[in-house]
């Protein structure tokens, strides 16, 4: 068993990691400070064909696997780019699995070269105001016109929807008791994200300023029957391919987050001097800092471990669950300690750990939050009984 990656997998980190240094502290400092989502950084990946990294190679990308694709968001996160250049390019990666696993030859086609060029960004509209991880429960209707459908309702805290230009959308076709089972009756659909009948309305937030958050207001979209993927009414079991991916990702941009915060605060208790010494001399700045470097660590094992299960094709659910828990929670602790490294000076925004740790606090919510990842390891991992 070889835990070290293969020398392409760190040529893809060191080709990544050039592209990022192109966009330093001050480019994310500004950021944060004025929001603007980060073209430039989308647009680098996208001309180094990074923006495709899991896409199949017929329609544009490099065929790689989730493995990959994490060591790549690591290392965006990693750089300093933190949450923001990561979530920058997030939906690009695991995003529009649907749609190579299930859409047409002619789907695949029309829909995926777009999106690995980055001449189209896209959202991911799923939750709703008042289902919340509650999927089964979707409100937003989809009603079958002839060749199209008219969409109608609300989603909530969507990405990148202020930028985009498509949107992959789950909404009933079935009402909820007209069916046998909770998880059928919802289909899966690309389509445009047309503003004339959808309303985006920005959230103001803690922190990643750079890329939005939103409330999104349906009202008469005309969507093509094209533009729905697979079986109508199957979209629950379509999105349900790209949930384990998006956790490793989440777990791999958070251990980023956490490497850099525990890199700057390792620096900055070797040179900062209190009392005629560095602070790093005293075992109360190194055993937590000692701490953060082993929980990152753990993290990373079982963030890759599940990776590699996805790309062989094995049962993967707990690992990725388990990697999204520990990575948000490494990531977190580290950029906590950080700030506390700094002193006074980690609450200032030029030292810049103070914006990790307010980013760190996005993989600890979502996708999903780590109360019901403890409820699935109980009932699917230790066999204990269902409790919601």
């Amino acid at each position: 068993m070889n835990f070290d990656f293969s020398s392409d997998q760190e040529a893809l980190r060191d080709a990544v990691a050039r592209i990022c240094s192109q966009f330093g502290d001050d480019y994310w400092l500004a950021k944060d400070k004025e929001g603007g989502f980060p073209h430039e950084l989308h647009r680098a990946l996208a001309d180094s064909g990074w923006l495709g990294i899991c896409i199949p190679e017929e329609y544009g990308g490099a065929g790689l696997g989730i493995t990959e694709a994490a060591l790549m968001m690591q290392t965006i996160s990693e750089s300093g780019a933190g949450m923001s250049g990561a979530s920058a390019v997030h939906m690009n990666i695991f995003g529009l699995s649907p749609v190579v696993i299930f859409g047409t030859e002619t789907q695949k086609q029309r829909m995926l070269p777009p999106l690995v060029s980055g001449a189209e960004k896209a959202c991911f509209a799923v939750t709703e105001p008042n289902t919340g991880l509650n999927t089964t429960q979707l409100k937003t209707r989809a009603e079958r016109v002839g060749d199209h459908y008219v969409l109608d309702g609300a989603k909530v805290w969507i990405s990148t929807a202020q930028v985009a230009e498509k949107m992959l959308i789950l909404a009933r076709t079935t009402p909820l008791d007209q069916v046998k089972s909770h998880t059928d009756g919802l289909s899966l659909f690309y389509t445009d994200l047309d503003r004339r009948f959808v309303e985006v309305r920005e959230i103001e937030k803690m922190g990643r300023k750079a890329v939005d958050s939103n409330q999104v207001f349906i009202d008469g979209l005309r969507v093509p029957v094209d533009d729905r993927i697979g079986e109508e009414g199957k979209g629950f079991r379509y999105i349900l391919h790209g949930m384990n991916p998006e956790r490793v990702l989440i777990a791999a941009e958070a251990i980023g987050l956490g490497k850099e915060a525990l890199r700057r605060a390792t620096q900055y208790a070797n040179e900062r001097e209190v009392f005629d010494r560095p602070i790093g001399k005293n075992q109360g700045i190194q055993h937590p800092l000692a701490e953060c470097w082993m929980q990152l660590e753990a993290a990373n094992l079982m963030t890759f471990k599940a990776a590699d299960r996805f790309d062989r094709g094995l049962s993967c659910g707990a690992e990725a669950n388990a990697a999204k828990f520990l990575g948000a929670e490494a990531g977190y602790q580290a950029c906590l300690a950080a700030v506390m490294t700094h002193g006074g000076f980690g609450y200032a925004k030029e030292y810049h750990v103070e914006r990790y740790l307010r980013e760190s606090l996005i993989p600890r919510i979502a996708p999903i939050s780590p109360q019901l990842v403890l409820c699935f390891i109980a009932e699917k991992v230790l066999g204990l009984p269902k409790s919601y």
